[in-house]
């Protein structure tokens, strides 16, 4: 066990820090600072660079649509809401306009298939082994696989056969133009789908953007991924290795490790502890403080941070976890906790346990693999794992598990949501998971992610069906249902999602939340940990915003022009949340603003950061206008130059979807065509303009030519409203370098 001597040698380089602004640290490499963004990983480039999980995503957005119940309740549980049909075979669930990548494609069972993938404008039909006989499918499969299997092999896929109730999809699929995903058959065709969008000509990426060529997936990623379970952080030469057994005292904090020898990447960091200590262990406190900041980034549960809700092993499984970047693994005498999430310091890092319940532990085995870290320290963010307790969740309010302007010091805060482990019930009350996962980013009002249950965001269906499973990227560890617990400790029940290719990036504010129940109603007892990387530096600043509708600033400021535009008219509506009210009590209150719309062409001018590396448009409008379309092009002001098209700045659907659920005739029943109209008109959407347009530029032009959309809710019957441009405001958000402040040791 390696042990420090002194601390004047680390507090000597900190006070040098603070003159500096690039210095050594105590291993003598310099901490260097990068005006340029890090490589981002695409495709299955994100599994074999996995390791740069925690490096700032500069010009991605991410998004997570599903078939959820657009009037916020929980309809048929979020299932068979389609954006349109464009024929009874093709109901359309997704549709996008890229360049992006789909990362993951989540369905109850085998419902909906045969699946249409609609690649750059290819239609590539997938099924599962169940569509051939669905309404048989549990009795006559024990075991069931995608259809082409080749191209979606496990460990990138599972079916329900193995989750308990889903169907999963992990593999990449890249598309440069467009992506549509439609189901065939709409009973009980629930989904949710993460996808990323980037910039046309973004160029720090690990390899160009080329469109699925329905190549399997390759070896070594499921090589990697198979892996899941084990020990895959590296073991190479440059690594350094410490180990020690701790003893623990009653209620006291004990110190497993202080690292100096930085800057460095935790690779592994491991506790084993005796089978007859490992509930109790697991209810003892982590704290993990990097460089010694002000406030710990780790501060958790032991059980909850390595992915179950408690250390109870009640049948004996070999995993509790068997994920990629956690494993909880019991063998005859001992249980094996491991993380392998990689974690970043720069000069100093400091991890603690404190024994919560009175126990004392004198054989807790500990081991912390580190290995020396040499990109520049703006291009990763710390790793955090975040705990909140909720025991009396808000009637019709989210439960919050992060809320990044209230952590750690709040302020704006820069990096990647990649994961959570949660309990949802102590008292094997499983309905409480209709409740919708639900994030919102960089001050958006539409969330940019909505889910159809807190089970599907677990990897499962149909609540597991009160089993537990667990896989590299999801699971259910522990808890039953009521009726099934063995004991009372059977009765806590716990999920767990891990994002790797998935994940979410923020440039100044992340919001991560889960509906407690299917109408934010369930008493359950929820608490958890949310995973993210993030540094106290915003990678995306607002540098300007405009009203469409106020005459004095659009024509002063921003020169707004909008020939066909008709005159602005109030609208009193909602943005896409959760339920209205509950009974007499209103939870989200319709709010006025005013809109235009219009049929040529905007053009107005935004003020820019000229130091940006590529810019976020978003703009406020009434999504009562169908599939609403435009050619945006650019140029700098005061140039007269050409203008430079960026791309298409599309949204699918509207506030009226088509509900389909044959639910008299079942699987094989016809599709039917159920006109739902939500009162949420207000909706925000975002559109990324790539640096080499930007850069240098102070004030940018920008001109929006609507693109008219004929396309029909169902064939033979029109949308409610006809296609138009509607715009109320916009935003420009600038991608900036986030940087590094490190801190006077504590």
């Amino acid at each position: 066990m390696r042990t420090r001597t002194s601390l004047f040698p680390l507090m000597l380089t900190i006070l040098i820090a603070g003159w500096a602004p690039a210095v050594s640290s105590c291993a003598g490499t310099a901490l260097r600072q990068s005006d340029e963004p890090p490589v981002i990983p695409i495709g299955l480039d994100a599994y074999r660079m996995w390791e740069k999980v925690g490096t700032h995503r500069i010009g991605v957005r991410a998004y997570m649509r599903s078939t959820y119940d657009r009037e916020g309740n929980n309809r048929s549980a979020d299932a068979s809401h389609f954006l349109y049909q464009q024929s009874d075979e093709f109901n359309v669930a997704l549709d996008v306009k890229g360049p992006g990548v789909l990362y993951f494609k989540r369905t109850n069972h085998w419902h909906g298939s045969p699946w249409h993938y609609e690649v750059d404008g290819e239609d590539f039909i997938v099924r599962e082994t169940a569509t051939a006989d669905p309404v048989n499918a549990k009795k006559k499969l024990k075991a069931t696989t995608f259809i082409p299997d080749e191209l979606f092999p496990n460990p990138l896929t599972w079916t329900w056969s193995t989750t308990k109730g889903a169907d999963l999809m992990w593999v990449p699929l890249v598309f440069e133009d467009s992506f549509r995903i439609a189901y065939t058959r709409t009973f009980y065709g629930t989904g949710y789908y993460i996808y990323h969008i980037f910039p046309p000509g973004i160029e720090h990426l690990s390899r160009p953007l080329v469109s699925w060529d329905k190549s399997p997936p390759q070896a070594d990623v499921l090589d990697l991924i198979g892996r899941a379970g084990t020990d895959i952080a590296p073991t190479s030469d440059g690594m350094t290795t410490r180990t020690g057994t701790l003893p623990m005292r009653p209620y006291e904090w004990t110190t497993v490790a202080e690292l100096d020898e930085a800057p460095a990447t935790i690779r592994a960091l491991k506790f084993t502890v005796p089978r007859e200590d490992a509930y109790q262990f697991g209810q003892c406190r982590l704290r993990v403080t990097w460089d010694g900041r002000w406030y710990s980034s780790i501060d958790v549960p032991i059980d909850l941070f390595f992915g179950a809700g408690h250390l109870y092993n009640s049948d004996n499984r070999e995993y509790l976890v068997k994920g990629f970047p956690l494993v909880i693994r019991y063998d005859q005498e001992h249980v094996h906790l491991s993380c392998y999430w990689p974690m970043t310091f720069f000069r100093y890092a400091k991890i603690e346990i404190q024994e919560r319940q009175g126990q004392r532990f004198d054989n807790v085995e500990w081991e912390v693999r580190t290995e020396p870290f040499t990109d520049p320290i703006n291009h990763v963010g710390y790793f955090h794992a975040t705990y909140t307790d909720h025991p009396e969740p808000a009637p019709g309010r989210d439960v919050v598990f992060l809320d990044t302007d209230e952590v750690e010091g709040g302020g704006p805060w820069s990096g990647n949501f990649v994961g959570m482990s949660w309990i949802f019930t102590r008292d094997g009350f499983l309905p409480t998971l209709e409740g919708d996962p639900r994030f919102f980013f960089d001050q958006s009002k539409t969330p940019q992610a909505w889910g159809t249950g807190t089970e599907e965001w677990g990897g499962g269906g149909d609540y597991w069906g009160g089993r537990n499973m667990t896989l590299p990227f999801a699971g259910h560890p522990v808890g039953a249902r009521k009726k099934d617990a063995k004991d009372e400790k059977d009765l806590l029940n716990s999920a767990y999602r891990f994002l790797i290719a998935d994940l979410f990036p923020f440039g100044n504010r992340a919001v991560i939340g889960l509906e407690h129940g299917g109408t934010n109603d369930s008493a359950e007892h929820y608490s958890g940990v949310v995973y993210w990387y993030g540094i106290d530096s915003a990678s995306l600043v607002l540098t300007d915003h405009f009203h469409t509708c106020d005459r004095d600033v659009e024509i002063r400021e921003h020169e707004y022009e909008s020939p066909t535009a008709g005159e602005p008219y109030a609208l009193v509506s909602r943005y896409e949340w959760g339920p209205d009210s509950r009974g007499a009590r209103m939870y989200f209150p319709a709010e006025q603003d005013y809109v235009r719309t219009m049929k040529g062409t905007s053009q107005f001018k935004m003020r820019l950061d000229p130091d940006n590396l590529g810019v976020m448009l978003r703009r406020k409008f009434d999504y009562l206008y169908p599939n609403q379309c435009a050619r945006v092009s650019v140029r700098p002001d005061g140039t007269d130059g050409e203008w430079q098209y960026v791309g298409l700045w599309y949204t699918a659907g509207s506030n009226t979807c088509v509900y389909s659920y044959p639910r008299s005739k079942g699987e094989l029943g016809k599709t039917q065509h159920t006109v739902i109209t939500s009162n949420r008109r207000w909706r925000e959407e975002e559109f990324l303009i790539p640096r080499h347009l930007t850069e240098s530029v102070k004030r940018l032009e920008i001109k929006i030519e609507y693109v008219p959309d004929a396309r029909e809710l169902f064939p033979g019957h029109p949308f409610p409203a006809k296609s138009a441009w509607s715009e109320s405001r916009y935003w420009a958000y600038c991608y900036k370098m986030p940087k590094v402040t490190l801190a006077e040791q504590r």
